[in-house]
């Protein structure tokens, strides 16, 4: 068989993101929306997702599953993606914190939207490869291995704060860092099902809560 082509993959590409349509419709009456924002879809059209994955499974990176990176971590569904990266709503120019980088992809997405981001990743592996990847298409991502419960006070405050592991509560440092008006995205629950949460921070500093759906992710990893 033939390998494929950038071609092929972009028609793959579009296949995922019409797949994402389609559950952004069915689920609209959890999530508030059957339709993904139309700067976000763009962004999910244009990065090469297969890029973010380990090279044996990159024939695979437009089915909408999450896939195996190694480490005993996934790359999330791309619904669940463009799910939690929609939930944020960003613009261009806001200041995004991510914890837990994997190997870039959201980053990636992120960046294309126009915004500047900074990224925790637990993996030393895994904050390497993503330089390398995120470096290979222009993108400029502050990353660095660390514990991303703790955030990254040095560049804080933050408009938007993506956490792609679960956490019982949404760790204080992130809520700290979080800029008046800003918003967060965080997986909150036990070890086996979450459910995805939207944390806003108002002008006056109070903080709510919204939960939208049941997800599975990882639970963050912390360090002593």
């Amino acid at each position: 068989m033939k390998p494929m082509t950038e071609q092929h993959l972009a028609i793959l590409r579009r296949h995922m993101v019409e797949l994402i349509d389609m559950h952004f419709d069915l689920a609209s009456d959890e999530i508030g929306t059957d339709l993904v924002d139309g700067q976000l879809r763009d962004a999910l059209l244009q990065v090469p997702r297969h890029l973010f994955v380990p090279p044996q499974l990159a024939a695979v990176a437009y089915q909408d599953t999450p896939l195996p990176i190694g480490f005993d971590k996934t790359i999330s569904q791309p619904f669940i993606a463009a799910l939690m990266l929609d939930l944020l709503a960003i613009e261009p120019g806001q200041r995004v914190l991510e914890i837990g980088t994997g190997l870039g992809y959201q980053a990636a997405v992120v960046a294309e939207l126009g915004a500047r981001i900074w990224s925790v990743e637990i993996v030393e592996e895994f904050a390497e490869g993503a330089k390398m990847r995120l470096g290979s298409l222009g993108h400029e991502v502050e990353i660095r291995v660390g514990d991303g419960s703790r955030g990254w006070v040095e560049h804080a405050p933050f408009d938007r704060i993506l956490v792609t592991a679960a956490a019982s509560a949404p760790p204080q440092a992130l809520v700290d860092q979080l800029a008046p008006g800003g918003r967060m995205v965080i997986p909150l629950g036990g070890d086996e099902v979450q459910k995805l949460s939207v944390v806003e921070k108002d002008y006056d500093g109070e903080v709510s809560t919204s939960e939208i759906m049941a997800v599975r992710f990882t639970r963050l990893e912390t360090m002593v």
